[in-house]
């Protein structure tokens, strides 16, 4: 069986307060409940104070090897997981966290295919233009 990761954040700040990690193996899915049983961290909170985010096994892998920190984007009607990838750089002041990579290589791609595709179509226009 496998388990991906829960992330519990405060639904406040989007600060990690827990994450589970993900599990395989003889392991049994645990309730939230029993969560909150297990954890130290979630414990000590009101729950209604705490989201969480499941995961599915493997979800964001090379995303969370490769980040030096995340957290949870609470500013819209969905709650977001934000990565914050080091650039190879000093660390700036404010951290800037961003979507995971496949997210972002999901909507570069989009973007690259409808700027072709407005190419593409200035092109045929200008053509038909000058009678080409």
């Amino acid at each position: 069986m496998q388990i991906g990761r829960r992330i519990y954040f405060d639904t406040t700040t989007g600060n990690i307060i827990q994450d589970t990690g993900e599990r395989y193996g003889d392991v049994i899915e645990t309730t939230q409940e029993q969560d909150f049983a297990a954890y130290v961290s979630l414990a000590e909170r009101v729950p209604e104070t705490v989201g969480m985010l499941q995961l599915e096994y493997g979800q964001y892998k090379q995303d969370f090897i490769e980040c030096s920190g995340y957290r949870v984007d609470v500013s819209g009607d969905e709650p977001k997981l934000l990565f914050l990838f080091p650039d190879g750089t000093e660390e700036p002041e404010i951290p800037i966290y961003l979507p995971p990579l496949s997210e972002q290589v999901t909507i570069l791609k989009t973007t690259v295919t409808e700027q072709q595709q407005t190419i593409d179509d200035l092109t045929l226009a200008i053509a038909d233009i000058l009678g080409t």
